[in-house]
């Protein structure tokens, strides 16, 4: 009797987890690492008397 139960309950867990993972919920997610944040520096501002930008620019500073 005690065997049936724990198979019923570990049917219902069973399918609980299959209905939770359609909606992304794992139960056993591993832990993920911190993200992390790259600083950026502002570009150099090029004075307002140039009208041409030559096609060799640097484009990421």
């Amino acid at each position: 009797m005690q065997a049936l139960i724990e198979m019923i309950i570990g049917f219902i867990a069973m399918m609980a987890a299959a209905a939770l993972a359609q909606f992304g919920v794992e139960s056993r997610a591993e832990p993920t690492t911190p993200q992390e944040v790259h600083r950026v520096t502002d570009c150099d501002r090029q004075p307002a008397s140039t009208v041409l930008v030559s096609a060799t620019a640097k484009r990421d500073c």
